[in-house]
């Protein structure tokens, strides 16, 4: 840009340099590209060169406005793996040119009692990566210093982006509620999340029981660690495990025999939810009062668990089943995704 001081004209680099992404208009409509200013970098924040985004449920349900919380233009995106090309001066314990990722959060406030108790997913005023802003179908995005997380060298970076939203949602769990190597468990859903599940919950030590649907999935879910797998129709089947698990986790965001989940609960057990249900639940209170089973959910983990997650899938070998799409082919992606057809995760690559 110019400047004019004292009647001298001075040519300047612009202090900001536009974004390039991938937007929606409005509820709906097919993705185009767009460029935008993201305006000055925050002291605390970071500058990420995308490499790699992957594609969340999430990012439909933003799209569509499914959760009424969505504004317009929207560049979704929120399984950001990238290299740091630009910092804050408030930045902590990351450097330029480290390999990083970000998922759902962009920012915390780093003052409240679950920030200062190390739960910052559960930050009251916390920012959300495409809630408001401008995420990760791009070729940079911002976050705070503390959501950007380095990648361990013993990672794939090309099938790390899932790790970031849909690992850490069902990883916090088995962390934050104590799950035990000697528990048995149940995932319900082998999809998008749940696959992950699958092999965490394996690794971690635990006799792992897969729900699904669909009978083809059935050789997967062992594939992936499940020691055993009952059909989410199979009435019978799921009688005949009453009063056995100590824990299942809810992965999918349809509506099934909850009743029939909360009896397979041995006692003490808990049916815990981070796939977004939108119908309600409805459970009788006799049905949890006699064997203390319990219902909880949770969003996401803290920056301190999501490296803990990345640490275990480093000595484990464990990463997500993807699909590449190239970033411009983001709605075959998206489309992909919306017909069922995804294995199990989608990931979109910048050139």
């Amino acid at each position: 840009m110019e400047i004019c001081l004292g009647g001298i004209t001075i040519h300047s680099a612009r202090m900001t340099e536009n974004f390039h992404g991938w937007a929606a208009t409005k509820a709906g409509n097919a993705l185009a590209e767009f460029e935008f200013d993201p305006g000055a970098l925050r002291p605390e924040q970071v500058q990420v060169n995308v490499e790699s985004c992957g594609i969340c449920h999430s990012d439909l349900s933003m799209l569509d406005n499914d959760w009424g919380n969505a504004s317009y233009p929207l560049v979704p995106g929120h399984e950001v793996v990238g290299v740091i090309e630009k910092m804050g001066d408030q930045v902590k314990g990351l450097a330029i040119g480290d390999r990083v990722g970000l998922g759902w959060f962009a920012g915390s406030c780093m003052s409240c009692q679950p920030c200062l108790s190390g739960h910052h997913n559960l930050c009251a005023n916390g920012e959300q990566m495409i809630v408001g802003r401008h995420g990760g179908f791009a070729d940079r995005v911002r976050a705070n210093w503390e959501w950007a997380i380095k990648l361990p060298e013993k990672l794939d970076p090309a099938s790390a982006g899932p790790l970031f939203c849909g690992g850490i949602t069902v990883f916090a769990p088995i962390t934050d509620f104590g799950v035990k190597p000697t528990d048995r468990v149940g995932v319900i859903g082998i999809g998008g999340l749940g696959h992950m599940a699958v092999q965490f919950l394996n690794k971690w030590g635990c006799e792992v029981t897969a729900f699904t649907s669909s009978e083809a999935k059935a050789d997967e879910a062992r594939k992936l660690g499940a020691h055993h797998v009952v059909g989410t129709r199979d009435a019978a089947a799921l009688g005949k495990i009453a009063g056995s698990l100590d824990f299942i986790l809810v992965t999918v965001n349809v509506s099934v025999d909850w009743d029939a989940y909360v009896a397979a609960l041995a006692p003490g057990g808990r049916l815990h939810f981070v796939g977004a249900v939108l119908e309600p639940v409805p459970v009788r209170a006799f049905s949890l009062i006699g064997g203390r089973k319990s219902i909880s959910g949770s969003p996401l983990g803290s920056p301190a668990t999501v490296a803990t997650m990345l640490d275990f899938c480093a000595r484990h070998s464990i990463a997500p089943v993807i699909e590449t799409f190239a970033m411009n082919d983001v709605n075959a992606a998206l489309d992909h995704l919306r017909s069922g057809k995804a294995t199990y995760r989608i990931v979109l690559k910048n050139s």
